[in-house]
């Protein structure tokens, strides 16, 4: 992946995060997305060897995720492919 990607999607993700509501409501239209944070950067329960926010290894941890708007995720690009709603395996 280049830095133009990358960036791209880090400016994606952040602004998604930028523009979470604290409202029930609000929070009722994200959705987790796993294998879309950069390292460090997950939500929570990233999964086996991590332990919660910001604790991802590697970029696009597949068993780390990011809250994104509803309906997004499967459409994030990443260089392993799509976000995905479903938890992955762990890095090796």
């Amino acid at each position: 992946m280049n830095l133009v990607n990358t960036a791209v999607l880090a400016a994606s993700v952040a602004a998604a995060l930028t523009a979470a509501a604290t409202t029930p409501a609000a929070a009722a239209s994200k959705e987790k997305c796993y294998g879309v944070a950069l390292k460090g950067q997950n939500d929570c329960a990233a999964g086996a060897g991590t332990t919660c926010a910001g604790t991802s290894k590697v970029d696009y941890q597949k068993n780390a995720w990011k809250l994104v708007p509803a309906g997004t995720c499967v459409t994030m690009k990443t260089p392993d492919g799509m976000g995905s709603l479903e938890q992955g395996p762990a890095p090796m």
